[in-house]
């Protein structure tokens, strides 16, 4: 306001505040500041967001590579020939969504599986 210093004005607001109780009872009071002992790191705000906000930022062709790698165990651990199939053509469907389209990070090299030949190796495999 007009004629009063901006500290002045600022510390009235904090001590009304208080005595109107509006900072009890906030989260975390009593506990300590997190990751206050961690090395200060410029973009924290930008991680806290993507973990309050459940955000994944990995680009398409790097989650696609990941889930490409579980392929393999999902085949094994498959119980019958048409879950298999899904499996494979699911992976399929995605590798060739992903190469259609330009990437957002590294490049994709994956090429689509044989579904005969994964279906015929799952079905010869030890049991």
């Amino acid at each position: 306001p007009p004629g009063m210093r901006w500290e002045s004005w600022i510390d009235r607001q904090i001590r009304e505040a208080e005595e109107r109780g509006e900072f009890e009872n906030l989260p975390g009071k009593g506990k300590p500041l997190p990751d206050l002992g961690k090395p200060r790191d410029e973009l924290w705000w930008v991680k806290q967001l993507l973990r309050r906000e459940n955000l994944k930022v990995t680009p398409e062709t790097l989650a696609l590579r990941k889930e490409f790698e579980n392929v393999e165990q999902r085949v094994a651990d498959a119980g019958s020939e048409p879950e298999v199939r899904r499996i494979v053509t699911a992976i399929n469907d995605r590798i060739r969504a992903v190469n259609a389209r330009p990437a957002t990070g590294p490049p994709s090299n994956l090429v689509p599986l044989d579904v005969e030949h994964v279906v015929r190796s799952w079905r010869d495999r030890p049991s």
